[in-house]
């Protein structure tokens, strides 16, 4: 048994007993929990990692709870295999525990499994088959566990901050195959306004989605209105009286926050149910505003915001969460503009129509566009390994998604979605399947010799 193939092979049952270890650790991020930088479910995550990688030989660092990693080889120079333990809400509709970790047929179905914690697994057991099988490498290679990407990446910025190293080349296994050399600017924002409520109708609570970057498949209000009003009826709306007036539920399908036109948004579906009602004054201001300027569009058309260029495509527009009380009501925004324009293109034409609305801005964050030519050193590297292995020789491609290839430079998305593959990331029952999660393993692999056994 000499080849790293061979190696990776023997030793699956493992790999997926480390999968399922990280899986079960439910590590979604609450910012300060326990003392810590991003919650106590995501350091538990972290040291688990971390004492995995010990388990396999590996000399491991936590920097200060914020990001991980093992290391191994020699060299001045370091390649970068980067991947993240935080994982987003996982919301409703799951047909199994979100973290039990189920083996269900070929499949793994957990949150995480395949975003991204699966393909983090994969990294660790390709690098000791590499390491076992004696492969000569001229540059060190570096796993990075990172805590915090799926909700701004601060943890990058604090690794670079404090003297992280920067590699020579790498690779975030967070994307998908061939390879991403393209990524959106993305930008999240928060939005309020305040109101005072008249008329007969007034809004008591509004509540829907999990996070910004995920559309939203439920959305509720619970609303008051005269005695003796029969509620309309409409599609994939539930009207539930009770004795504060009515509680409003509608329902909607999720998707990631880069292709809300994959799903349907609860909560733009619910602002047009109530948009249809006699609310009046400044409660039927902000409602209007949602139902007609966002509801259910995904491009940001109505907002005047919409962009489009050849190389990624539409401008997408997510309304990820909604809130609000009988004083304020707030939404938070997740939207992505394509690779060949800038945030000034679209951000100040969102704003302006909110502003005037009589909306306040509370809170943004911004991750600029990544283009890197096709012909480049590192696209052309990790091509060749990704095409050697499978016989596929697509093009790269410009995605929605956001990935560490923004956080950290020389960095690019490889893997871990297969053209044609289900894509679960995000939504309920995510899952890999033990194949793609082999498959995954040896070409990580093979690009981290790619990469670091070059010059």
């Amino acid at each position: 048994m000499n080849t790293v193939s061979e190696r990776l092979e023997a030793m699956e049952l493992e790999l997926i007993g480390a999968l399922k270890r990280l899986v079960t650790i439910r590590s979604v991020e609450n910012t300060g929990e326990g003392g810590t930088p991003f919650g106590i479910g995501v350091q538990r995550c972290l040291e688990e990692a971390l004492q995995i990688g010990k388990e396999l030989g590996f000399e491991t660092v936590n920097m200060d709870d914020r990001v991980g990693w093992c290391e191994y080889g020699t060299g001045e120079e370091m390649i970068a295999v980067l991947g993240h333990l935080d994982v987003v809400p996982e919301a409703d509709g799951w047909e199994y525990p979100p973290y039990e970790a189920r083996t269900v047929g070929d499949r793994i179905v957990g949150r995480g499994t395949v975003d991204d914690k699966g393909p983090l697994a994969a990294s660790l057991f390709a690098l000791k088959a590499i390491r076992d099988a004696g492969i000569p490498l001229k540059r060190r290679i570096r796993i990075l566990f990172g805590t915090n990407e799926e909700t701004g990446s601060e943890d990058m910025e604090y690794y670079l901050a404090h003297g992280g190293e920067i590699p020579a080349a790498g690779f975030t296994p967070d994307g998908e195959y061939p390879l991403i050399n393209g990524e959106k600017g993305i930008i999240n924002e928060t939005y309020e306004r305040t109101m005072t409520q008249s008329g007969d109708f007034r809004l008591v609570r509004l509540e829907g989605g999990v996070a910004a970057n995920v559309t939203p498949d439920f959305a509720m209000a619970q609303i008051t209105g005269p005695k003796g009003y029969e509620l309309p009826k409409a599609e994939k709306i539930q009207v539930i009286k009770n004795e504060d007036g009515w509680r409003v539920e509608a329902r909607g399908v999720s998707a990631h926050g880069s292709h809300p036109e994959e799903g349907e948004n609860a909560i733009g579906r619910l602002a047009i149910y109530l948009n249809g009602l006699p609310f009046e004054g400044e409660a039927a201001q902000a409602l209007k505003f949602l139902a007609e300027k966002i509801g259910m569009d995904c491009f940001g058309t109505n907002l005047g915001a919409y962009l489009k260029d050849e190389i990624s495509g539409n401008m997408t527009f997510n309304m990820g969460v909604l809130y609000g009380d009988d004083t304020k009501v707030g939404v938070k925004l997740n939207y992505r503009y394509p690779v060949t324009f800038e945030a000034k293109d679209c951000q100040p034409k969102v704003q302006q129509a909110f502003e005037e609305a009589g909306w306040v801005r509370t809170e943004q964050w911004h991750k600029e566009k990544l283009y890197v030519p096709e012909d480049s050193s590192l696209v052309q590297s990790l091509l060749k390994v990704y095409r050697e292995a499978t016989g596929d020789m697509s093009a790269p491609k410009s995605i929605g998604g956001g990935t560490y290839a923004k956080a950290i430079p020389n960095i690019l998305a490889f893997g871990p979605i297969f053209p044609g593959d289900e894509v679960t990331e995000h939504c309920p029952n995510e899952y890999i399947t033990v194949s793609r999660l082999m498959e995954n393993a040896k070409i990580i692999a093979g690009a981290m010799i790619e990469l670091a056994g070059k010059n």
